[in-house]
């Protein structure tokens, strides 16, 4: 069996980029953390047919990334939030592709949406840093190691002048 016929295996992060790669995904995903959780709501902010909303929420649901809430007795009707699993994955991917997405805007750019830390209760821009000396990292900063190589390296040099 050749590698290109080989079925595709999902791994690691693979099965949920495939989930929020879908369009209607990650457009879901991004506003319900931006605030927008009723089903008409995210209808009119997504421009998108009831059916596929449905049907995309109801997936949402089934993968564990979204919780319904019903907010009136009467009907039947329900907000939708982020599982609490789904805030420690979604949440920094939406917030990385957001802001990467503001700064690359096509002609007229859209004002950064405001984020609060609630820790401290301050507004805040979130960035990855390092665990180690807690300097921000950018993408060039990074350098994957072969796993064999990781676990013997723990705070030694590599050859390529890492630490």
């Amino acid at each position: 069996m050749t590698d290109k016929a080989r079925p595709v295996v999902f791994q690691h992060g693979q099965a949920f980029l495939a989930a929020i790669s879908e369009r209607w995904n990650y457009q879901i995903l991004r506003e319900v953390f931006f605030g927008v959780h009723r089903f008409g709501e995210l209808k009119r902010e997504l421009g998108i047919s009831a059916t596929m909303l449905t049907a995309r929420l109801n997936h949402l649901t089934e993968l564990g990334l979204l919780e319904k809430h019903a907010y009136r007795a009467d009907k039947p009707w329900y907000e939708y939030r982020l599982t609490e699993g789904a805030r420690e994955l979604v949440v920094p991917a939406v917030v990385a592709v957001t802001r990467w997405a503001e700064t690359r805007a096509d002609g007229e750019a859209a004002p950064a949406r405001a984020l609060l830390h609630t820790s401290c209760g301050y507004e805040t821009e979130p960035y990855l840093s390092c665990s180690h000396c807690h300097q921000p990292i950018e993408a060039a900063d990074l350098h994957p190691l072969p796993a064999e190589e990781a676990a013997s390296t723990e705070g030694a040099t590599t050859e390529a002048g890492l630490k």
